[in-house]
């Protein structure tokens, strides 16, 4: 895909690209985002230029991952950076995001990842849109809650951060959330259930239908 431009009121979101990699590089060096996110630490320059040219570039080039850099509409600092990536399942996109310390708490993050949400819901093939953050990371839970994600609960082991695995906070965001139509048809459980009521189907106990597989 060839690169574009996305914005909002006061931002202007575009894929990174190798002008970004000394900002991306001195950016990412703030204890917090080394702490919260799942990138190497110590951050090298050469991971920068990993990130921008391969993560970044490549994504973008085979339609796998969008990550944007988000700066201010008509030019100036690296504010943030908002990005969506294929999982493994398919159907499934996570979103990620990080703020650089100097421009945090303006609200930034929440308008830029609103923008590639919606983005990403009208260009993408999916059913499931994931945020996951490490437990504990509460200013990541609560951007996810105010973008409209539906916690899940808790992914054991759910994060690798500096060769640990750590317990992840999960929601979703779904296409029926912004009444959108998915790559398939979506049977929420409680509607399953009345479809069995009504047509008088019997399940099978959990412990039966464990024991079976």
């Amino acid at each position: 895909m060839e690169p574009f431009v996305l914005t909002t009121d006061r931002l202007e979101l575009r894929p990174f690209a190798p002008d970004d990699t000394d900002e991306v590089f001195r950016t990412v060096q703030d204890p917090d985002i080394l702490r919260w996110t799942t990138i190497p630490s110590p951050y090298t320059y050469k991971d920068a230029v990993h990130f921008v040219e391969q993560i970044s570039g490549e994504g973008l080039r085979t339609g796998t991952g969008f990550h944007f850099a988000v700066r201010p509409r008509g030019g100036g600092p690296l504010l943030a950076a908002v990005g969506v990536g294929v999982h493994l399942t398919p159907g499934v996109w996570e979103l990620g995001f990080w703020t650089a310390a100097p421009h945090r708490r303006r609200g930034y993050v929440a308008e830029a990842a609103t923008a590639v949400i919606r983005w990403t819901f009208a260009t993408l093939p999916l059913d499931r849109l994931i945020w996951r953050a490490e437990v504990g990371n509460e200013p990541s839970r609560l951007a996810a809650r105010k973008l409209g994600f539906t916690m899940e609960g808790v992914q054991r082991a759910g994060t690798l951060h500096q060769g640990t695995a750590r317990d992840s906070w999960v929601g979703s965001l779904l296409p029926s959330d912004l009444a959108l139509p998915g790559l398939h048809p979506y049977l929420p459980a409680r509607d399953v259930a009345a479809t069995d009521a009504v047509a008088g189907a019997r399940t099978a106990p959990a412990s039966d239908v464990s024991a079976a597989l």
